[in-house]
């Protein structure tokens, strides 16, 4: 196998266990009640939080893990893009455009998965906010690469 080949299975190794993360979150054993059981005790203890204020941190702990998680698998897809698909270019929204489908059609899967456990609900806003966090990402990778590529130019 040659080193690009081994790159490119790398790359793709990570956005396949990435997803494998997304599926074992979606599974009845992170629900909501199932993580308030292990959190709420932790930042009770922690920072002395009553139950009422919990719930509210809970519900934003949860959804900002939406979009991290979502954020997190459109940047490795990008990578795996970028890797499989050679173009002469940092950034390209060929990359970006797939990493993104490909995030917002999981986020939906996901969901529609979720609709069918019972102590899970599958919700579009959840789709929305998941396929934010992966469109928040391409916009981020795209500076990235535009601000390392004008500090890789010689100044003359």
């Amino acid at each position: 196998m040659t080193p690009e080949q081994k790159h490119i299975l790398k790359v793709w190794i990570a956005a396949g266990l990435w997803l494998v993360v997304i599926a074992i979150e979606s599974t009845a054993y992170l629900s909501s009640e199932y993580t308030s059981r292990f959190l709420y005790p932790i930042l009770h203890f922690l920072f002395g939080i009553d139950w009422a204020r919990f719930l509210v941190w809970h519900h934003y702990i949860r959804k900002s893990g939406h979009f991290v998680g979502y954020f997190t698998l459109s940047v490795l897809l990008f990578r795996a893009w970028k890797a499989s698909l050679r173009l002469p270019s940092a950034w390209a929204w060929r990359w970006a455009g797939i990493a993104w489908v490909m995030s917002a059609f999981v986020a939906s899967l996901d969901e529609w998965h979720q609709s069918y456990l019972a102590s899970r609900t599958g919700v579009f806003s959840d789709v929305v906010l998941d396929s934010t966090g992966a469109l928040v990402a391409q916009a981020a990778t795209y500076f990235y690469w535009r601000i390392r590529s004008r500090k890789a130019k010689p100044v003359h």
